[in-house]
This record gives C-alpha cells, structure tokens and sequence, in this order.
C-alpha cells in the first residue's frame, strides 16, 4: 500500500499566483524566495543504511540551470522555467496554460548524519537526483575494567 501526500491548499496557492502574476503592474517577476516561488517541484525521498537520494521533478529545466546548495544543514534547490512563447505567426487563436512556469525554490533540512562534502547531482529526462552519502557511524567501543 502507498501512501501519497495530500495537499489541499495547493490548487489554491497556484490559482493566488497567477492572479498575482495577472495583476502585477510592472510585469517583472518579484524576487523569489521559498514563499514567493512561483512553483514547487513534486520531490520524493527515499532512505538507505547508506544514503539519502531526492528525486526532484523539473521538467524543462536544464540541468546547469539549477542551482544546489547545502549550507548549515540545509539543502537548497533553485531555478527558473521559462514559459515556451509560440510563433505568433502560427495564427494561434485560443490557448490553455496548464504547465507551471517561473522561479521554483526547495529547501530540505538535512540530519547530522549526512556527510555534506560527498553530496552528488545529476539530471536525466526532467528528473534531478541528488544522492547524500551518511557519514559511517562511530562503533561504541567496549571498555574493559581491570582487575
């Protein structure tokens, strides 16, 4: 049996948004922070004896164009997805936008017992795979009291 998370308010933040979007005046992006990202990328995480690794969804998004960071324990995920503008010589009379463009930003807090400095990233298909190595437990040492 999954389970899946269930969001109910993520329609709403989506819908809150690109009416933000609709009525900004300047027609600029603001700056984007976790609580202004225009989306978020769906993100699983699967738990190894050994490793973490996050799945994170980010289709259209190039690989080099995401920026990662892992500083205090937190790890960051950031980027930007452009809206694909059609030829407008194509005569396109109606159109429906339905895929989420714009800033995206994720942050994980990470547990003490990752080693930062072996983290690893690679992209493939729209799917960004980030392993994070566990450092390798300290064994309890047996102390023998002498006689």
């Amino acid at each position: 049996m999954n389970m899946m998370r269930y969001e109910p308010w993520s329609l709403f933040s989506q819908l809150q948004n690109d009416i933000n979007r609709l009525f900004d005046e300047s027609g600029q992006p603001a700056e984007s922070s976790s609580a202004t990202a225009d989306w978020v990328p769906a993100v699983d995480i699967h738990e190894y004896p050994e490793r973490f690794v996050l799945y994170a969804d980010v289709p259209g998004v190039a690989p080099e164009a995401i920026d990662i960071t892992l500083e205090n324990g937190v790890l960051s995920l950031s980027g930007d997805r452009e809206q694909i503008v059609p030829d407008a010589s194509d005569g396109d009379v109606r159109r429906r936008v339905e895929r989420a463009r714009g800033r995206f930003h994720r942050r994980f807090t990470l547990p003490d017992t990752v080693d930062a400095d072996a983290v690893e990233a690679r992209g493939s298909h729209g799917v960004l795979e980030i392993t994070i190595p566990k450092r390798a437990a300290t064994q309890p040492r047996k102390i023998t009291v002498q006689h």
